[in-house]
């Protein structure tokens, strides 16, 4: 059920997105070129990854589509524990507003190289709280519930990061070498472009 909403997403937004991915490759390899810095191609990756992916999360949770109508709900945990355990609703609800967030708490943990989870609840805080505000103004309802699970989201990616990046101080030195991260992300990068030419392959182009 997250999985559709995704999809349906970048179906909505991939010509956008394609221009936007495009527009900033090319501007930031002249930037590079100009510049005269060292070139990783994991780290930029990564880097236009973040990226996407507020793109992607500003279009699904400010997309009026699913909305059921605008309403404010103060009271924490009411709506969490109205969903029946391994439900549609309460994966789609409540899993899916902390998948949401993984990777932003990742990705702000990264940026920032967050070594206090304190941080990475602040932000996510504050994100999503901003977020909740927005979507009363766009017919959509303001939540505390969401908030709450948006921040165990942000929270859960800083210890991915954390892990990760003990994970990696521990390997064998042949293995923390830049060729073999930018291995791995070019293989990440093949399977997301199979992924979106299947996605999109019934889409007319011209």
């Amino acid at each position: 059920m997250f999985l559709d909403t995704l999809n349906q997403t970048i179906l909505k937004i991939w010509p956008e997105l394609t221009i936007f991915i495009v527009v900033l490759i090319v501007v930031r390899i002249a930037a590079l070129r100009n510049s005269r810095k060292k070139f990783s191609f994991h780290e930029e990756f990564l880097n236009l990854c973040f990226i996407v992916y507020i793109l992607l999360l500003f279009e699904l949770l400010t997309g009026t589509e699913n909305s059921s109508g605008s309403g404010i709900n103060l009271v924490p945990f009411s709506e969490i524990f109205r969903y029946e355990v391994g439900s549609k609703m309460f994966i789609y609800n409540v899993l899916g507003n902390i998948l949401l967030f993984v990777p932003y708490g990742y990705f702000v943990a990264r940026y920032v190289n967050g070594k206090s989870v304190y941080q990475i609840f602040i932000v996510s805080l504050i994100t999503s709280f901003t977020v909740e505000f927005l979507q009363v103004r766009l017919g959509r309802s303001f939540d505390v519930d969401d908030i709450i699970l948006n921040v165990i989201g942000g929270i859960l990616g800083y210890f991915v990061y954390f892990c990760l990046n003990s994970f990696k101080k521990h390997l064998p030195n042949f293995l923390q070498r830049d060729f073999i991260y930018n291995i791995i992300c070019i293989i990440i990068l093949i399977i997301i472009v199979l992924y979106l030419l299947q996605l999109l392959g019934g889409i007319k182009i011209l």
